[in-house]
């Protein structure tokens, strides 16, 4: 074993953590190259295995390779390494270092590297057989993030070529048999290594709040002062008998953490607690400062976090957990072309989680505000993101790895079809797959970008239109998913030059993408800089102010956050519009939250391949109307009415047939009773009788009014034509004969008159018809009429000579042996001048008033 891995002491590493006790059971199941470990949050897995797998790899001798541990976020990846540097003894980036987007402090000599998915999934498809590198940790498979899937499925088929590698996947809660068949070799599972860790006495408090937790804006300003107060008094008496309890308040992202911070700073008052902040978005600083515990002398604490302190992190201290019971999932929205995170309800196994963190280091309380039945109702699991994200960039990672929309790969969960298919259009827009998913020079160039393949293209052409530094500045703010309250992304960067808190990375990044960006010309604009890189991103978010919105080149409508200095901005270039239904103008559903500036010459350049220039037919009041159009995409740019004829009329019938079904032709009675005796036919006999639902007449609509179709793009109006005829088209031959038999229109009743039958609607077949006929015109009648040979029996409406219905049956014989007393009782006095024989089945059936005396 090397020097160096002699310094990586499990003793020291592993004393007072309960995976101590699991560490000989990993070692064994290393020994089949691949692992599940399964241990709760705070049971020291995170820092224990990584030590315990670069001892194994260098028992195996030199040439080994490092052991790459991969945590879902930069601050839990900066934590992790930092955290067995300090245990080692050793500075960080020695024996531990991390990779991070754009950062990076790894040695030579460095055994163990913490890394982010996206890390590793770019070093995949740069060197597929991962050469140097002898072990991968997947760290929290539970969370189920997207990255995080794609790796386990590329590393499972990795290890076809390379058994070599060891692949050992850990979590908190996870399906542990599931993820064992997953990675295993040859179809046996891989060995599971468990950690069952017993907890301190946990206290459960409810405290819900007296409104809803989310509104139309998202979480609730009134839920969040709530959860404030909840954490300052449940704070408050949880020191007065402990004063080494800090707490833990879980809210679901950044803004809702600067909230309640903010309100937690107010209630605190002189006691002097400390209130820190803990997501993504803090400075490295501040990190650092709310998961490295309590030092001797500081205050009591309360850390407000997003989820990555539920099982990424631990804070040390924690004694007391506030859970707002939320979080954040991304959501894809194919309707307007958008995706982007949602505010839900967490799962179960999140609550418990969140909870578990008061009881790792004695007995502690959770303080949950919401009620027991909310708490019933959650998911059991969090909702995997391969199965509601945008796909764009996994389905360029599958077609680069040679596995097009995932085929042959063990994934945790199959992609969505449709959100594959939706994927694949717009890296075929972009050059990056062919026809059949396969990927594409173009797309490979763009997949070496270290950003999504959008903002890619965002860079390498926009680099062509205003030159590399300030292309890579906009897409390096745009990949660090930066805000502006005011949706403003120019007024962002001013303020990224001049001293916002992301400056530092920013101007990192924005170097790295730079040089990145080779290749590129002079530059060829000098103004709508942002708005130009923007649209060669997201040319389908062109838009146009409509009003008080904005009208996307996509077909969507959006509006600006209130007070945007863009309102008075004629065209737009968007890099990010997302669902937020109540908060927007006009009640769009949508709302910008982050734009540039363009002009019309602007948008037509990075949005050329949506411009059209075509003659637009619609059937508009029963008439063809036509425009030559000039279109950006949805948007309009001229209109100019001209003469409805040729293809363009006879698309337009059709497509409003399709669109607005066959209500927009004239269906006159005698057509409309035609469709109804053919649909019980059809429904009864079956074939040959024609299929008339909307449906079935929509997909045959040449065979049977192709000629009205002509009238109709000629400029006939659709009220003159009659439909009788068309649907006679249908008619089987010989069959058609038959017709009269089998449906007749009229009916011969025992009076001898003809009553006219009326036919169930098309759309109710199974419906019996029906004759209204007085009942005096059926004496004597026992057997009931049917229709369709047999098959269907007529129903009577029996009725009065006012026409009112006295009986309702299709069982007249019953009818006259029965409830026909009844009537006759109630009605002979009524209508002494029609007959109302005792015996109706000797009557003379009759349409006839009795003679006068």
């Amino acid at each position: 074993m090397s020097a160096s891995a002699d310094r990586l002491d499990l003793g020291r590493i592993g004393a007072g953590l309960p995976f101590a006790r699991s560490v000989p059971a990993l070692q064994q199941a290393l020994a089949d190259g691949v692992a599940v470990v399964q241990a709760p949050p705070g049971t020291g897995k995170t820092t224990l295995v990584p030590p315990v797998v670069a001892r194994s790899l260098a028992a195996r001798g030199s040439g080994a390779g490092r052991v790459v541990v991969v945590q879902p976020r930069r601050v839990a990846a900066r934590a992790a390494a930092s955290r067995l540097a300090a245990l080692t003894d050793s500075r960080v980036g020695e024996l531990i270092g991390w990779t991070v987007r754009g950062e990076r402090r790894l040695e030579p000599t460095a055994l163990i590297e913490v890394v982010t998915p996206g890390i590793l999934l770019r070093r995949l498809l740069a060197d597929a057989s991962l050469e140097g590198v002898g072990a991968v940790l997947l760290d929290e498979v539970h969370e189920r993030g997207l990255e995080t899937d794609l790796l386990v499925g590329l590393l499972t088929d990795l290890r076809t070529l390379r058994e070599d590698l060891l692949l050992v996947a850990m979590s908190a809660t996870v399906d542990a048999a599931a993820f064992a068949r997953l990675i295993g070799p040859d179809g046996a599972p891989a060995p599971v290594v468990d950690c069952p860790s017993a907890l301190h006495p946990l206290a459960v408090a409810w405290r819900p709040g007296a409104g809803p937790r989310t509104d139309a804006r998202g979480v609730s300003r009134d839920f969040l002062a709530h959860v404030a107060t909840v954490a300052a008094e449940a704070h408050r008496a949880a020191v007065a008998e402990d004063p080494s309890v800090d707490a833990l308040v879980f809210v679901p992202g950044a803004w809702e953490v600067g909230q309640v911070a903010t309100r937690l700073r107010a209630l605190a008052g002189p006691d002097g607690t400390e209130v820190l902040e803990l997501h993504g978005q803090v400075g490295p600083r501040e990190q650092d400062r709310a998961v490295g515990g309590r030092r001797s002398g500081d205050p009591a604490r309360i850390v407000v976090s997003t989820s990555l302190a539920e099982s990424s992190l631990t804070v040390p201290g924690v004694r007391l957990v506030v859970d707002a019971g939320l979080a954040r999932e991304p959501r894809r929205d194919a309707a307007r072309g958008m995706s982007g995170l949602v505010t839900v309800t967490c799962s179960r196994a999140s609550a418990d989680q969140r909870a578990g963190r008061a009881a790792r280091l004695g007995p502690g309380e959770v303080v949950r505000c919401y009620d027991e039945s909310t708490y019933a109702g959650m998911p059991e699991h969090v909702t995997p993101a391969i199965a509601t994200s945008d796909l764009t960039d996994g389905a360029l990672l599958l077609a680069c790895w040679g596995t097009p929309r995932g085929q042959g790969l063990g994934l945790p969960t199959v992609p969505p079809v449709v959100a594959l298919r939706d994927a694949e259009t717009t890296l075929r827009r972009l050059g990056a797959v062919d026809d059949e998913g396969v990927v594409t020079a173009e797309g490979r160039r763009l997949a070496r970008i270290p950003v999504g393949a959008r903002l890619a293209r965002g860079l390498l052409d926009g680099s062509e239109l205003v030159g590399p530094r300030r292309a890579a500045e906009v897409v390096a703010a745009l990949a660090d998913d930066l805000r502006s309250p005011t949706g403003d992304l120019t007024g962002l960067l001013r303020e990224l030059r001049s001293g916002h808190p992301a400056s530092d990375r920013w101007r990192r990044e924005s170097r790295r993408l730079e040089s990145l960006a080779v290749g590129a010309g002079a530059a060829a604009y000098d103004a709508m800089v942002e708005g130009l890189v923007v649209g060669m991103a997201h040319p389908e978010w062109v838009a146009r102010r409509s009003g008080d919105t904005y009208l996307l080149a996509g077909g969507t409508r959006a509006a600006l956050p209130q007070g945007s200095p863009l309102a008075h901005q004629e065209w737009l270039a968007i890099a990010d519009v997302t669902r937020a239904t109540g908060r927007t103008a006009a009640g769009t559903g949508a709302v910008i939250r982050l734009a540039a500036p363009l002009d019309q010459e602007g948008a037509e350049l990075v949005a050329a391949h949506l411009l059209v220039d075509e003659v637009r037919a619609e059937l508009v009041e029963g008439r063809v109307r036509a425009r030559r159009v000039r279109a950006l995409g949805a948007i309009e740019l001229t209109s100019t009415p001209v003469a409805a004829s040729g293809t363009a009329a006879h698309a337009a019938v059709r497509e409003a047939l399709r669109d607005r079904g066959l209500g927009v032709l004239t269906w006159s009675d005698a057509a409309r009773t035609l469709r109804d005796r053919l649909a019980l036919l059809h429904t009864h006999l079956g074939d040959p009788w024609p299929d008339v639902s909307d449906e079935a007449l929509l997909d045959r609509l040449d065979e049977w009014l192709g000629p009205e179709i002509d009238a109709l793009a000629g400029g006939s109006a659709a009220g003159r034509i009659d439909l009788t005829e068309p649907l006679r088209r249908l008619l089987p031959w010989p069959e058609a004969s038959r017709l009269d038999q089998l449906a007749p229109e009229r009916l011969a009743v025992a009076s001898g008159s003809h009553v006219r039958i009326t036919y169930p609607p098309h759309d109710d077949p199974d419906a019996r018809p029906t004759v209204r006929v007085k009942l005096q015109e059926c004496f004597g009648w026992a057997a009931t009429p049917t229709v369709a040979d047999g098959w269907v029996p007529i129903t009577f409406h029996l009725l009065s000579p006012a026409q009112r219905p006295l009986a309702i049956t299709d069982d007249l014989a019953s009818f006259w042996s029965g409830p026909y007393q009844q009537v006759r009782a109630e009605m002979r006095g009524r209508y002494p001048r029609h007959p109302w024989p005792e015996d109706p089945w000797t009557a003379r059936a009759t349409a006839r008033t009795n003679r006068r005396r």
